[in-house]
C-alpha cells in the first residue's frame, strides 16, 4: 500500500487480556494445531491467531484449502445475493470453529451440506456442525448471506477507508487490512493464504474482474454475464480483488512474455496509458535486483475514486486514477511501490501485522531507488531526512518492528522502514545486501515468513564478511533510539519532544 502523494488520512482488542500480552509478547500465537484432550473429547477452535494487533482476526482449529466466492451483483450501492464456500481441513478434533464475518446479512450456514449452529457477535460468526470433525478431515463450509456493498470502515492512518469502495458504476474493493471479511466470511489474517475461485454475476453492460486469470465467461437469463476468475496461486485475505464497473481490458507482455492485463474505466484509457505503458520497464528494473516476478501475470486497475491510495492487491494492482493523471514522477512512484510489494508482501507475506515493515519498507526502499533513477528526489537526502525523523516517530508510532494498533500504516512503516534497509545497506555494501535480498524473496516465495526470519536470514548471508547483522539490525528493529548511520558519522537525530 502507498502513501504518496501523501492522501487524507482518516481491532479489536477484545481478546482476554491474558491472550493479548501473551501475543505482545511472543509474536502471533497460531492455536491451529492445537491437540484434541487425551481422551479424544473435540474442541473449538480458536477465535483469534493473538496477533498483538489484532488477535481476534484469523481463527484456529482448521486449513482453508480454497474460497468459492458466487456473487449476484446489482447495482452500486445495492444489496445482493451471496454465497461463500469455504473448502477446508480440520486442523484438530474440532466441536465447532469460527469464520471472520463483519456486517452483511446472514442466511444459512450448512456444514458437509448439513445444516450447522451458528452465533454471531462482532466479527466473529461462530459455527458449529452437526457432529464433530476429526483431525485431517476435509470439510466443506456453506455460507449464503445478503452483502451490503455500502459497507466501510476507516482507520486514521495512511489506509483511511476499507472495505466496499464505490465508484460511478460499481466497485472496487480495500481490504487492508482487515477488510475482507467485509466482503467475504474468510480466515481473515495475512498469515492465513489460499486460492479463491470468483463466479461474479453483472448485468451485461459491466465487467468484472478479480485476481488472477479470467477462466470463463458466461450469459445468464435477464440479460446478465457471469465472469469467472480462478486466483491461480494461494493469497492473504487482505490482498483480494474485485472491481465491477464499465471497464476496458488492455492486455499487454511484460519480460520472457509475462502477460499483462490493465483494467481500466471507459473514459481514462487514453489519459492513464502513457504511465500504464511503464509497467514493463517497472518490471524489468526490479526484476534485475529482486529475481523473477513471483506470479504468472500482472496488470494495474485504475480506481475511479476519490480515495488517494493504492493498495498491492495480488497480481492486480488498484492505483487510483489521480495518481496516473498527476506528473510521471509521483506516477510512477506509485507504480513501483505497488508492483514491489508483489514481491514483498503477496508472494512473501506477513507472518503477523508487526511484520509489516518488511513489506512497506521494501515497497518504499525500491520505490525511492526507483525514482531517484528517473528524475525524483535524492535517496541518500530523503533518507537523512527520515533518519533526522527517526526517534520522533520511534515515539510517536512505535519501532519499525514495534507498532501499536493505531499507528500500524503511519509514517514509520514507510520512510522509517526503508531507512532500516538502507542502513543494512550502508553496512554490508550493495553486492551483500543484494544476495540478502534475492535470497529472502527465493527462500520464502509463496510462504509467510517474519522479522526474527529476516534478520536470520541476513545474519547467515551477510556471516562470511564476519559481521554481527543481529546485532546490528536488533535496535533499529526494536530499539528507543536510532542507532547511529553506517558510513554517515555526520547524520543527527532530532530529539523527540
Amino acid at each position: 500500500m502507498s502513501t504518496f502523494p501523501t492522501p487524507r488520512r482518516g481491532a479489536r482488542l477484545a481478546l482476554a487480556a491474558a491472550v493479548a500480552v501473551t501475543a505482545a509478547l511472543t509474536g502471533p500465537v497460531s492455536y491451529a494445531t492445537s491437540p484434541a484432550p487425551a481422551d479424544g473429547e473435540p474442541t473449538p477452535g480458536a477465535p483469534g491467531l493473538g496477533d498483538p494487533m489484532f488477535p481476534l482476526d484469523g481463527n484456529g482449529g482448521y486449513r482453508v484449502d480454497r474460497y468459492l466466492l458466487d456473487f449476484d451483483w446489482q447495482a452500486p450501492r445495492t444489496p445482493f445475493a451471496a454465497t461463500a464456500t469455504v473448502k477446508a481441513t480440520a486442523t484438530q478434533h474440532l466441536s465447532r470453529f469460527n469464520l471472520d464475518f463483519g456486517g452483511n446479512t446472514l442466511h444459512t450456514v450448512t456444514v458437509d451440506g448439513r445444516a450447522a449452529g451458528t452465533s454471531r457477535e462482532g466479527d466473529e460468526l461462530t459455527v458449529t456442525p452437526a457432529a464433530p470433525l476429526a483431525k485431517g478431515r476435509p470439510f466443506t463450509v456453506e455460507v449464503t448471506y445478503t452483502a451490503d456493498p455500502t459497507q466501510v470502515r476507516h482507520r486514521d492512518d495512511a489506509i483511511e477507508t476499507y472495505g466496499w469502495i464505490p465508484t460511478p458504476d460499481g466497485t472496487v474493493v480495500y481490504p487492508q487490512p482487515n477488510g475482507a471479511r467485509l466482503i467475504f466470511p474468510a480466515n481473515d489474517h495475512p498469515s492465513r493464504r489460499a486460492p479463491i475461485t470468483f463466479r461474479i454475476t453483472t448485468p451485461k453492460d459491466l465487467t468484472a474482474v478479480a485476481n488472477g486469470r479470467l477462466v470463463g465467461r458466461s450469459v445468464r437469463p435477464g440479460d446478465r454475464v457471469r465472469w469467472t476468475y480462478d486466483s491461480e496461486q494461494p493469497l492473504s485475505t487482505q490482498l483480494v480483488q474485485l472491481a465491477i464497473g464499465r471497464f476496458t481490458l488492455v492486455d499487454g507482455e511484460g519480460p520472457r512474455g509475462l502477460p499483462l492485463r490493465d483494467v481500466v474505466p471507459d473514459a481514462l484509457v487514453e489519459p492513464t496509458a502513457k504511465y500504464r505503458k511503464l509497467t514493463p520497464e517497472h518490471l524489468a528494473w526490479l526484476e534485475e535486483r529482486l529475481g523473477p516476478y513471483p506470479f504468472n501475470r500482472y496488470g494495474v486497475l485504475v480506481g475511479d475514486t476519490d480515495l488517494g491510495v493504492a493498495l498491492e492487491t495480488q497480481t492486480l494492482s488498484l492505483v487510483p486514477k489521480a495518481d496516473l493523471l498527476g506528473t510521471q514522477v509521483d506516477a510512477e512512484r506509485n507504480l513501483v511501490h505497488e508492483l514491489a510489494h508483489q514481491w514483498f508482501g503477496d508472494s512473501v507475506a506477513l507472518a503477523s501485522w508487526s511484520d509489516l515493515w518488511v513489506s512497506e519498507g521494501h515497497a518504499r526502499f525500491y520505490e525511492r531507488m526507483y525514482s531517484e533513477q528517473h528524475g525524483g528526489d535524492s535517496f541518500e537526502a530523503t533518507m537523512k531526512a527520515a533518519y533526522r525523523a527517526h526517534d520522533q516517530w520511534r515515539r510517536d508510532f512505535g519501532a519499525p518492528a514495534e507498532p501499536t494498533e493505531p499507528n500500524l500504516f503511519k509514517r514509520m512503516r514507510y520512510d522509517g522502514s526503508a531507512l532500516v534497509l538502507y542502513a543494512l545497506r550502508e553496512k554490508v555494501g550493495d553486492a551483500t545486501f543484494q544476495k540478502i535480498e534475492r535470497a529472502w524473496v527465493a527462500r520464502y516465495r509463496g510462504k509467510a515468513a517474519s522479522t526474527r526470519e529476516y534478520v536470520d536470514l541476513a545474519t547467515r548471508v551477510a556471516g562470511a564478511d564476519g559481521k554481527d547483522i543481529e546485532g546490528f539490525l536488533e535496535p533499529w528493529l526494536y530499539g528507543p533510539s536510532t542507532p547511529p548511520m553506517p558510513g554517515h558519522p555526520d547524520w543527527v537525530v532530532d530529539p523527540a519532544t
